[in-house]
């Protein structure tokens, strides 16, 4: 998992987030993984793309699922720029040996209609460029429901953590290898 606080589990406990449930589901369903969550709070597309060459080496994903460009959205960085570092860190993490599954956010439109647009337009053309797996929004079902928030109005409180995952699961699943069958013998 690469990405931001909103894999970082910010202002929650970090057993609460999304991630930690991941790692969860994943155990009770039987998946042979175990998820590294190198997300930092304030990442943006530059400083991940820095780190993401030691974690590859260091952790040899069979999938990195990449959550970043919020920050980048926020600060009202350059999108080509963007674009630029997380398809470099789509071709890494594919040369490297890993499924890639993007994850997209959209922004609040602080920065007017057009930077949003165009920053959301970042992941659809990425996935279609590098053939990947898309979570269209990962905030899909918390965003617009202050109850689900916390007071920031950007981050998912405790509560919606698991809507979160289950937004991310049908898209993560696919790439899921190693399940033990049931059943009989």
């Amino acid at each position: 998992m690469f990405g931001d606080s909103l894999s970082a589990a910010y202002g929650i406990r970090p057993e609460q987030g999304w991630v930690t449930l991941l790692t969860q589901r994943l155990q009770t369903q039987g998946y042979g993984y175990e998820v590294v969550n190198a997300s930092v709070s304030g990442e943006t597309s530059s400083g991940g793309l820095e780190r993401l060459p030691r974690a590859l080496q260091l952790h040899t994903p069979a999938i990195v699922i990449l959550e970043l460009g919020a920050n980048d959205g926020l600060r009202g960085l350059p999108v080509a720029a963007m674009r630029a570092n997380l398809a470099r860190m789509v071709q890494l993490s594919q040369a490297a040996g890993a499924r890639v599954l993007l994850v997209g956010i959209r922004m609040p439109p602080n920065y007017g209609p057009r930077y949003s647009e165009e920053l959301a337009g970042v992941y659809p053309d990425l996935a279609q460029q590098y053939h990947l797996p898309l979570v269209p929004f990962l905030l899909q079902k918390v965003a617009l429901d202050p109850a689900l928030m916390q007071q920031d109005g950007l981050h998912p409180n405790a509560a919606a953590e698991p809507i979160v995952l289950d937004t991310l699961w049908p898209y993560l699943e696919p790439l899921l290898k190693n399940k033990p069958r049931t059943g009989g013998h």
